[in-house]
């Protein structure tokens, strides 16, 4: 009787000092795992990717801005350059700007004073879809107060982007359905995929832009 009290006994203590060490290993996890998770994200790198969808000068711009500043951030970056966003890649980008359809957009003179300068010029569609040359023009006007104001070309953002390391990477189906070939784009293309291989790519993002 007296061996099995003792026993008893034993078992007990060892119960409760089980159950003070669950305790105290509880206690230390929760001051711990708050300061390790925070040390994970603090040292986490983050990451976008943009799905750039036009060619046009007044498009090109912002998958270039936007993915340098995030790769001078230290982000890691990937462009998606898909259907009229694949003309980004040509190695001859024609810089266009198409105002029609878009009456929002401001028309400036690089030119004259500079309370004329400050001026918008807001051209109805009738007058851009009947004058002969009106995109051109524009198109001009846009490279020539780009110019003054001292902002990069498009060509030269693109370059930037390449020496960031931000990832080029072209829709196959477009490229196919626009009959290119991959010698007419820059050799900086990293891959040709489709949506399927693009998209996990996006959903780990921490950021996804379409443009």
């Amino acid at each position: 009787m007296s061996t099995t009290a003792e026993n008893v006994q034993t078992d007990q203590l060892v119960e409760k000092l089980n159950g003070r060490l669950d305790e105290l290993i509880s206690k230390r996890l929760d001051e711990m795992l708050p300061k390790k998770l925070k040390e994970i994200e603090s040292n986490k790198t983050s990451s976008m990717t943009i799905i750039a969808t036009k060619g046009t000068l007044d498009w090109a711009y912002p998958p270039f801005i936007l993915a340098s500043t995030a790769s001078a951030l230290s982000w890691d970056v990937a462009i998606f350059f898909t259907f009229y966003g694949l003309s980004l890649l040509l190695k001859d980008y024609n810089e266009n700007i198409s105002p029609l359809g878009n009456p929002a957009m401001p028309m400036k003179m690089p030119f004259g004073p500079k309370w004329f300068q400050r001026i918008n010029w807001n051209m109805p569609n009738l007058l851009m879809a009947n004058v002969p040359g009106f995109e051109k023009m524009a198109t001009s006007l846009m490279k020539k107060t780009i110019k003054n104001c001292g902002v990069a070309s498009v060509t030269e953002l693109r370059d930037l982007c390449i020496e960031a390391d931000v990832k080029m990477i072209a829709c196959q189906m477009t490229v196919e359905l626009f009959g290119y070939d991959r010698k007419q784009l820059i050799p900086e293309v990293q891959e040709y995929v489709g949506a399927a291989s693009f998209l996990p790519m996006a959903q780990e993002a921490d950021v996804t832009l379409f443009i």
